[in-house]
């Protein structure tokens, strides 16, 4: 499918004249005794996918949790755009997330769970069906989402996303249950919604995918930042983005760990 520019703004790019980043600073979350993230310091940037990796375990997305303020940080910040996610006045339209795939009501059609989520933010109907022609479920608008595969969750999740032309985007393994088709339709797009100057996170597991997918790579290890490079930096380190990952990896790993 033929990805589709999505800027619409005056100014050109998704943030007008605001740089589209995600920072966290010295970002802490506890529960209990176990320190699932632990003063996580790190920028995601405008204009490249960047890579979020580590072990189960990690905190990667306990983090991306973080960011969109459905956990409160013991300590520290995450913020977008300059601001807490819970202080933005319009949320869907700075910022558009994909963490559970399964999140949609399976009684309700795509088209009215897609409109539900954009009444809340002011959005229209017209960009509800724009959305769903952009991920290719324009056919079955109208279809029950407990009939979808995963791969078509995935899809509907992704529309979710971009409802609000956001300049930050985040997904948490947006490729599961998806055909060869379709991860390169997900690698296409998340190349082309960077270089729209959107800033792209993206966590997965999938080291051939993120070597053709992401530009930028940060490494998790037991909550703590193991590493962050470009992706070009490590290929010259290392055979290949997985035998980067799985070196500097090595003493994170705990089988049985959350994520």
């Amino acid at each position: 499918m033929r990805i589709q520019r999505l800027v619409r703004r005056a100014g050109g790019t998704p943030c007008g004249n605001v740089a589209c980043v995600i920072e966290l600073r010295e970002l802490t979350k506890r529960y209990g005794d176990k320190t699932a993230v632990d003063r996580l310091s790190f920028r995601v940037e405008p204009g490249r996918v960047t890579g979020f990796l580590g072990p189960n375990g990690a905190g990667k997305s306990t983090t991306m949790r973080l960011i969109l303020g459905l956990d409160a940080p013991t300590s520290g910040q995450a913020l977008v755009n300059g601001q807490r996610y819970a202080s933005l006045a319009r949320p869907m339209h700075e910022v558009g997330a994909l963490l559970d795939a399964n999140a949609a009501h399976p009684g309700r059609s795509a088209y009215n769970h897609l409109l539900c989520l954009a009444l809340t933010n002011g959005i229209g109907a017209r960009r509800v069906a724009e959305t769903l022609e952009l991920v290719g479920l324009a056919g079955v608008a109208r279809k029950r989402v407990g009939g979808f595969s995963l791969g078509m969750k995935q899809r509907l999740g992704i529309a979710g996303a971009l409802l609000g032309d956001p300049g930050v985007l985040m997904f948490d393994e947006p490729v599961n249950g998806l055909d060869p088709d379709g991860v390169r339709w997900i690698r296409e797009l998340m190349r082309s919604l960077a270089a729209e100057g959107r800033t792209i996170l993206l966590s997965s597991h999938l080291m051939s995918e993120m070597a053709l997918t992401a530009d930028h790579v940060v490494i998790l290890g037991r909550g703590r930042l193991v590493a962050e490079a470009g992706v070009a930096e490590l290929a010259e380190r290392y055979p290949s983005l997985e035998d980067a990952y799985l070196a500097l990896t090595a003493g994170s790993v705990e089988f049985g760990a959350p994520r």
